[in-house]
């Protein structure tokens, strides 16, 4: 969910074709209930609930993922016919959404109105700008997605096996139309730049391999549940077999010799957002998305540079403190080098990051008061993408299924890798970040529907950043070369407000930005290439993380002061969270709330102590 470029389209692009009659009826059958006029939260509802349904119904995977399964057999259609269809739908609830009296909702659906906006005009946004073209970056895509179909899916019955094989014979049309799309934004010069491409075409070709058993997407048919018979398993597995020889590895073939022969070399040649077609516009809309902050990109650079030199100050006592006598400069390369900081096999890293993980879940109860039902695993990043993917990322379970979330650690290039990153990239993807972070908002009780699946990028990863600093309050990074690690990653992120904003509209050169993160971070040589790659091909998405954490570290210094003695640091937590992802001006506004009711009930707490006192003392006077 979380690495596509894609996710900002709420259409969630991977319904089949055939699907508009039924989604007209079902919307024409849900408007003739409307609520009575002057009935502005059920108007509100009726709403949202009609939108969200026909969101399932233009994305089944969306569909299969929230728990509806009545898609399953689908995957979504990405023809013009689509999008202007798509859209003429969104301006329709708009439309609706502007005739509801705002003032009259209740607290949560004023916050859920302002939300539902902004995710409507978004993706009216987005397709102003032809977002749509750009159907992959520098590290994953549409096909990648697809190709992690086994485990998006259910398979558990005979009618899971059916409707999986049913989205495999699809990827024919899907892989066509994607790339009819690409080709659009080849003409108009509307892909990310081809120097972050280079390579990508591997990602592909990882799933063109010789035989359907070969094939990871063949792996539901090598394990069955043990309830199926003989008959039905070799019923499936020979299906299984022809839908990956005729349907999915032609599909990644041409895919793969697409991407080689023709989009690569017709990708752009500069690297700013802003030499794209509108791009200064389209930047500034970016920097909106993903921030929720109207913000220039001079103002956030200047920011970054504030912010790194304050970290590097830090960073600086920290390595004093390990006796280390060279300069910066020579502690990073120490750092980079030196085999003790390093794991020596894939499985002592994923064991290292799971003692890690499980260290942390103990402290959980001293930080939050509610913690979510869903658990989740440490697994490496999948081979097909491995190479050119970041250290980490977590992945969401579909709801309703068998799988829990999943936090990726990449053991690709084992000596790039370093163990003193690890304890943060581990509160960042796993918890207190993102799985914690992701399953509470699924569970949250009294949300419209998209609201439990919204994922605002401010906030998400603001989140896992003030995770990351979390884990000292926790009693983690107690050596010094892991709270450097700490630091690095701290400012890695100021740095990104640096390096993006210099990319995309201040003229920077890539090697430019290779050496800047070089400079300033603690990654290793192979990801500061990989990250920078990353900024190119996916402008505007880095600047959320560390803004989005100053604005929590903000708050959280406001409540403590306005609360003194009487704050708790598991019930601030619970106020950023109970809420699910919400835009940095929203959150604002719900922890002034939250501080104005402790207030309240620390008032009236020492209201009644007070009463109880002088009610008492008479009868302590007597004796």
């Amino acid at each position: 969910m979380r690495s596509g470029t894609r996710r900002r389209l709420g259409w969630m692009r991977l319904c089949s074709k055939g699907l508009c009659s039924m989604m007209l009826l079902l919307w024409a059958a849900k408007s003739g209930a409307t609520p009575a006029k002057g009935d502005a939260g059920a108007t509100f509802k009726d709403l949202v609930d009609r939108e969200w349904a026909l969101r399932l119904a233009e994305g089944p995977l969306l569909a299969t993922y929230v728990g509806d399964h009545s898609q399953d057999d689908r995957l979504s259609s990405s023809t013009e016919a689509d999008f202007v269809r798509r859209d003429k739908l969104t301006r329709g609830f708009l439309a609706e959404l502007a005739q509801i009296d705002r003032a009259a909702l209740g607290a949560t659906d004023r916050v859920s109105y302002d939300l539902f906006a902004s995710d409507l005009q978004d993706r009216l946004d987005s397709r102003r700008f032809g977002e749509e073209q750009l159907a992959l970056n520098a590290d994953s895509g549409f096909h990648t997605d697809l190709g992690q179909l086994p485990d998006q899916v259910p398979l558990a019955t005979i009618r899971d096996y059916e409707n999986y094989l049913a989205r495999l014979r699809q990827f024919p049309r899907v892989f066509a139309e994607e790339t009819a799309l690409m080709r659009k934004g080849l003409a108009r010069g509307m892909t990310p730049p081809r120097v972050a491409l280079e390579g990508i075409d591997a990602s592909a070709a990882a799933y063109v391999v010789d035989s359907p058993e070969a094939s990871s997407l063949y792996k539901p048919f090598a394990a069955f549940p043990a309830t199926f018979s003989d008959a039905d398993r070799q019923r499936l597995a020979a299906a299984g077999r022809d839908a990956i020889a005729t349907s999915v590895i032609p599909s990644f073939r041409d895919f793969r010799d697409f991407l080689k022969n023709e989009y690569l070399p017709g990708s752009r040649t500069t690297l700013a957002a802003a030499d794209m077609p509108d791009g200064r516009e389209y930047y500034r809309y970016l920097i909106r998305h993903f921030t929720t902050l109207d913000k220039t990109p001079e103002e956030i650079h200047q920011l970054g540079l504030e912010q790194v030199a304050r970290i590097r100050d830090e960073m600086n006592g920290v390595m004093k403190s390990t006796g280390f006598t060279g300069d910066f400069a020579a502690f990073l390369q120490f750092l980079r080098t030196d085999p003790r900081f390093y794991a020596k096999t894939a499985e002592d890293l994923l064991k290292e990051a799971s003692y890690i993980a499980k260290r942390m879940d103990g402290k959980l109860p001293s930080l939050f008061r509610h913690l979510p039902r869903q658990p989740y695993g440490v697994a490496p990043v999948p081979d097909a993408i491995a190479p050119k993917y970041t250290s980490g990322r977590y992945v969401p379970a579909p709801v309703g299924g068998s799988q829990p979330g999943w936090y990726w650690v990449n053991t690709y290039a084992l000596d790039k890798r370093p163990l003193f990153n690890l304890e943060a990239l581990t509160f960042h993807e796993a918890v207190p970040g993102h799985h914690l972070q992701g399953a509470l908002a699924q569970e949250v009780e009294g949300l419209p529907q998209f609201r439990r699946f919204l994922y605002v990028d401010a906030f998400g990863e603001g989140w896992g950043l003030y995770s990351e600093w979390l884990g000292k309050e926790a009693g983690f990074y107690t050596d010094p070369y892991r709270d450097f690690g700490r630091l690095g990653y701290e400012a890695w992120r100021a740095s990104r407000l640096v390096v993006d904003t210099g990319i995309h509209a201040l003229g920077w050169s890539r090697q430019q930005a290779i050496d800047y993160l070089a400079e300033n971070t603690t990654l290793p040589l192979h990801e500061v290439t990989t990250e920078v790659d990353r900024y190119i091909s996916w402008p505007g998405q880095a600047l959320c993380y560390y803004l989005g954490f100053m604005k929590i570290r903000e708050l959280r210094a406001r409540a403590e002061t306005a609360l003194g003695p009487a704050f708790d640091v598991r019930d601030f937590h619970d106020a950023v969270l109970r809420n699910g992802s919400l835009s940095l001006p929203a959150l604002e506004r719900q922890i002034d709330e939250f501080i104005a009711a402790q207030k309240a009930a620390s008032q009236k707490a020492a209201a009644q102590e007070t009463a109880s006192q002088k009610a008492a003392a008479p009868a302590a006077g007597a004796h």
